[in-house]
């Protein structure tokens, strides 16, 4: 980086300018932007615009390089800096073409140096800012574009340097005058000769003051050595009291100091109270969480016996009927009922009670109906894919009674003849974090013909798509299948 801007020392010759040329870097890019700009200003203020230019383009060139140099990695620091250099650097390109009488080509840069040094909001560039907009505003002027002209000198510009003043005032006559508005180009003349004047009252009265001063040297020497000896009175008595200022201070941070430790040691015994609360606390909050697992394992194991002794119920029932088709019905129902029996068994036999690994638990749900249609020596082989696959108990049982009804009529209807052949696949699937997918398929007879008719009045079908309504999905059934039956749906 370059310490000192090379056009505020314009009088220092041409071979300083050289030396701090070679304590650049070839490869720091914005130090090299930099120095560029820096020289391009010298060359301006020495009225040498063509030159000038030729270097406020290589600036930009080094500052455009810097900002898309992916290699280094740059903080938002330089980044702000970088964007802000570039706005000064894009101002003194239009500043150049202005005064080279290039209007056209001075107002994209001025444009772009203004919206950049706004958008960072630089307070030690808004003279800057209005410069930029001094200068759009004499191009808008020379291009007789009077509407922009105004956009730009109305704008609230602070003028802070008598130079911005005065040629604010300036391009405001030239307007007036060129909208042969020429009462009000008259006032803003008039106002620049009024400014003219007081600089040159100022001048003259820095001239009296330093006349004045020469005249008055002889008593300046002689009031001299009585102020020292003033302050000389006044430096002890300054010593004294800041002797009584550290004492105080010492004092003070001393009795901070006590209070602080105080306040730590407060604090140390609060957090050890705190402490053992949070861990009573706890110890509370696990002997709850213990006892509620151990109520709801009690509570699934009284479900399940209960739903067994529903299925003991079914069983009497069934020995108490000679109707075939009733005895068929309560054969059915026990098995739904075993189904859920069966969920709230694996419930509380898990030590997670939210949810049932259904690997397991189809493996036992199909035990389970083997146990009842097995009176004529099924030889069906059944394959389960579902490892890994945890189900919560809303989505469980539909799972279950689905299952159950699908298995039970592969066993009675899929193989009349033989099953030695007989397959049966059950495939679950997670798909992402809550989806799903299940398929059930066997290599048995098929559906029937008047499967769609019996839709309506079965209540095995009826109750499956209730289920698969309960999971939010639809049961599909493929009905092209040359052998057995498929179905399948995804759930949430």
């Amino acid at each position: 980086m370059i310490s000192t801007p090379i056009w505020a020392c314009i009088e220092r010759p041409w071979n300083i300018i050289d030396n701090v040329k070679k304590t650049i870097e070839e490869n720091d890019f914005y130090a090299q932007a930099e120095y560029y700009n820096n020289l391009g200003n010298y060359l301006r203020l020495d009225e040498s615009a063509p030159t000038a230019l030729s270097h406020y383009k290589k600036a930009k060139g080094y500052i455009d390089v810097f900002l898309n140099l992916i290699t280094r990695k740059k903080s938002d620091k330089e980044i702000e800096n970088a964007n802000l250099l570039k706005g000064i650097i894009e101002g003194n390109i239009g500043k150049c073409h202005v005064e080279l009488e290039q209007y056209k080509d001075a107002i994209p840069h001025l444009e772009s140096a203004i919206n950049t040094l706004k958008k960072y909001k630089s307070k030690e560039l808004s003279s800057e800012i209005t410069e930029n907009s001094l200068a759009i505003s004499e191009c808008y002027l020379q291009l007789a574009n009077y509407e922009k002209a105004t956009d730009y000198l109305s704008d609230n510009l602070e003028t802070r340097t008598t130079t911005n003043l005065l040629r604010k005032n300036r391009l405001l006559a030239m307007y007036y005058e060129k909208t042969e508005d020429y009462k009000n180009a008259a006032l803003y003349f008039k106002k620049n000769i009024r400014v003219r004047d007081s600089i040159l009252n100022n001048e003259s009265e820095l001239r009296k003051q330093q006349l004045a001063a020469v005249m008055g040297q002889d008593l300046a020497v002689s009031q001299t050595m009585l102020a020292e000896q003033k302050r000389a009175l006044e430096k002890s008595i300054n010593d004294m009291m800041a002797k009584d200022r550290s004492i105080n201070l010492v004092l003070i941070s001393l009795l901070f100091t006590l209070l602080g430790f105080a306040g730590l040691v407060y604090a140390y015994l609060k957090s050890i109270k705190n402490q053992r609360l949070i861990a009573e606390q706890k110890y509370i909050i696990e002997n709850s969480l213990v006892e509620k697992d151990s109520l709801l394992k009690e509570i699934h194991h009284r479900v399940k016996n209960n739903l067994q002794m529903v299925s003991s119920l079914l069983s009497l029932q069934t020995k108490n009927t000679r109707s075939k088709a009733a005895i068929e019905a309560l054969e059915e129902g026990k098995s739904r009922v075993k189904a859920m029996a069966l969920i709230h068994q694996k419930l509380y036999q898990n030590e997670d009670l939210s949810v049932i690994e259904m690997q397991s638990y189809i493996e036992s749900l199909i035990n389970s109906v083997q146990s009842v249609y097995k009176k004529g020596g099924h030889n069906i082989n059944i394959t389960v894919d579902a490892e890994g696959v945890e189900l919560d108990i809303d989505r469980a049982i539909p799972f279950g009674l689905m299952l159950n009804e699908l298995v039970s009529n592969s066993f009675k209807y899929a193989f009349p003849d033989n099953d030695e052949n007989g397959k049966i696949y059950i495939h679950i699937r997670k798909i992402g974090e809550k989806e799903g997918y299940f398929e059930y398929s066997d290599n048995g007879i098929g559906l029937p013909d008047d499967t769609d008719e019996r839709a309506n009045s079965s209540m095995g079908i009826r109750l499956m798509n209730r289920l698969a309504n309960q999971l939010q999905t639809t049961l599909n059934i493929d009905k092209t299948a040359e052998d057995g039956v498929r179905y399948w749906f995804n759930f949430c």
